[in-house]
């Protein structure tokens, strides 16, 4: 007599609305620390160009969200429990071209990218239909 083990799998679990804009605030607050200890690491440097600082600026905002979705998670993502995969394939993460992609929309549409979020049954965003990304929630 054989035995066959069926692995179970966990229900996907999508987070709220919620849960997204907290944990963008938690990555809000973490980058303008950054971009303190930035400013202050400058004020170090007696006439320290211009360019310098708006390069740190724009850089600390516009790498932080896309590098770290498409390493893992952010730190408000990790927080919250929630992490951006494929929507083709829930398991893999998205790669760095679709998490610039994602986060440019983002911020381009603004709230508005979040209007769809109770229209569809994984709670995707304008942003992340789009980019072909999903928002789940860590319920390993």
């Amino acid at each position: 007599m054989s035995t066959t083990t069926v692995l179970e799998t966990k229900p996907l679990v999508y987070p709220t609305l919620s849960d997204r804009i907290q944990s963008t605030f938690i990555d809000s607050i973490l980058i303008v620390v950054m971009m303190f200890f930035a400013a202050s690491a400058l004020e170090q440097y007696e006439g320290a160009p211009d360019w310098i600082r708006v390069a740190l600026f724009f850089g600390i905002w516009g790498v932080y969200e896309p590098v770290c979705t498409a390493l893992g998670c952010t730190v408000g993502n990790y927080f919250k429990g929630i992490r951006v995969r494929r929507a083709s394939d829930k398991d893999r993460k998205i790669n760095l071209l679709q998490a610039f992609f994602r986060y440019l929309l983002k911020i381009g549409l603004g709230w508005v990218s979040f209007l769809t979020m109770h229209t569809n049954t994984e709670r995707r965003a304008i942003h992340d239909i789009v980019a072909g990304s999903v928002v789940l929630k860590n319920n390993a």
